[in-house]
């Protein structure tokens, strides 16, 4: 069996989004498992829809992610000798001519064919007596139309008549090749042994195979992953669902480990119910034959819960490192042993790393009063001020008198309020929690109130009883 040598091949027209990415995971994790090669590839002979800087950020997106790539990056733009040669033979055998017609005359006969309710063909529009090719005008394939049957590694077995093999522009008349002929010279000179990519190129096909005959070129296997499709399942994913630019992602603080799971998993599984999965285990893992046909719906809520999962993997120290740059600036002067405690307090709830400050930012300052937190508790709104007052006077009077230097001792005292109010968990917790904290969300109470420290609690909750007294 030949080496397995895939190819990533981006066009530098934007960002790096979700389908782009899974696009380049699959082609790698299909060289990583069969010990072969991944090719990066810059398509960049569209010159009028590059954007400035792609390029770098492809490859600032691949190297996050370390989706690592095998020799040098292959850039379209400096291989043009190459295609030109390449049609040149094809012109020279007489399987390509020179495009004699204006754009004017090309629209005049889609025109004609809309008006006559036929498909446009451009063969069907073939000059008798082309001229000779100078490179001014563009080339065209000069197909041979005829029915093909074809195996993908994941559709199965497809087939078409010769209705849809029509004559393509292989070099335009700037001197750049079209993407249909230079990628198929590429993959042919870079021994690319497996074409994987997306639906939309699935139309295409026949008249690859068409051009891989003119050429006397052996097709590469060919496999056709699904769509990714918005989060409501009815469409493919597009900008305005929320395919956003991968680094993003970066920079909001996901992990590549939780992207790179989440993304395997739109349009592959392994035949079990595993969720998510380390790299070595989808290297270990995947295969074609496990990817699946119908589209995969992309729900962000998944990604999150997966990013999650990663970051409570990590050990503490390593997750200190990652979320160096992400504190708040009140948490930035503190303690570096007092903001691992903190850290290693939230990490089970951490999602992210950008919402660090949120769950942390009442450690190390006070947090203005919102009363709106009690007045919206589904529990605690159902209480008048001098009832909670007395509530929380009570427990001040009870974490007074209990020692704070561990959590279990202060959860003894917290389990002894309960008997003493006779109130429920939901109800005390809640109340001190809120009184101590100021926030929304907070971890256990009793970690929380011991890495506050009596004096900090026992101040705010003083504050907060001057404020219900109000």
């Amino acid at each position: 069996m030949n080496k397995v040598i895939t190819r990533f091949a981006v066009s530098p027209t934007g960002y790096m989004h979700v389908g782009g990415v899974r696009s380049a995971l699959f082609d790698w994790l299909m060289a990583k498992s069969t010990g072969g090669q991944f090719i990066l590839r810059i398509e960049d002979t569209d010159q009028k829809r590059e954007t400035p800087g792609a390029v770098d950020h492809i490859i600032e997106t691949l190297k996050w992610l370390n989706l690592d790539w095998d020799g040098e990056i292959i850039t379209q733009s400096q291989r043009l000798d190459i295609y030109k040669e390449w049609a040149q033979k094809l012109y020279e055998q007489g399987k390509a001519y020179a495009d004699p017609y204006s754009p004017d005359e090309v629209q005049a006969f889609r025109e004609k064919a809309q008006k006559d309710k036929k498909p446009f063909l451009y063969r069907n529009h073939r000059p008798e007596n082309p001229p000779k090719w100078d490179g001014t005008q563009p080339l065209r394939l000069k197909s041979d139309p005829k029915s093909y049957k074809w195996h993908d590694q994941v559709l199965g077995d497809l087939s078409t008549g010769p209705e849809v093999i029509d004559d393509f522009v292989l070099i335009k008349s700037d001197g750049y090749p079209t993407y249909n002929f230079c990628h198929i010279v590429d993959d042919e000179l870079l021994g690319i042994t497996h074409v994987i990519r997306g639906q939309e190129f699935l139309a295409s096909v026949p008249n690859y195979l068409n051009l891989y005959e003119a050429l006397e070129t052996k097709p590469p296997t060919f496999a056709t992953v699904p769509w990714i499709m918005a989060p409501e399942g009815n469409k493919k994913l597009s900008k305005r669902d929320g395919a956003k630019d991968v680094m993003a992602y970066a920079k909001e603080g996901y992990l590549p480990e939780a992207i790179l799971s989440f993304l395997a998993t739109l349009g592959w599984n392994d035949g079990s119910t595993q969720e998510v999965f380390t790299v070595d285990e989808l290297i270990e893992k995947f295969s074609l034959d496990r990817v699946q046909k119908s589209g995969a719906r992309f729900d962000e809520r998944r990604l999150l819960w997966a990013n999650g999962h990663f970051i409570r993997e990590l050990p503490l120290d390593e997750l200190y490192k990652k979320v160096e740059n992400y504190w708040s600036e009140a948490a930035k002067n503190s303690d570096e042993v007092y903001k691992k405690q903190v850290l290693g307090l939230v990490q089970e709830r951490l999602k992210f790393f950008s919402e660090l400050p949120e769950l942390t930012e009442f450690f190390f300052q006070d947090l203005p009063i919102d009363l709106s937190l009690i007045t919206e508790h589904k529990k605690l709104k159902k209480y008048d001020r001098a009832d909670l007052r007395n509530l929380l006077d009570i427990s001040k009077t009870t974490l007074e008198n209990t020692d704070f230097s561990s959590p279990e001792a202060i959860q003894e005292s917290l389990n002894q309020l309960l008997e003493k109010t006779g109130e429920k968990p939901v109800i005390v917790f809640s109340l001190i929690r809120i009184a101590t904290t100021w926030s929304p969300a907070s971890p256990g109470l009793a970690e929380t109130l011991h890495l506050l420290g009596k004096d900090r609690a026992m101040t705010r909750i003083d504050t907060s009883l001057q404020t219900l007294a109000s």
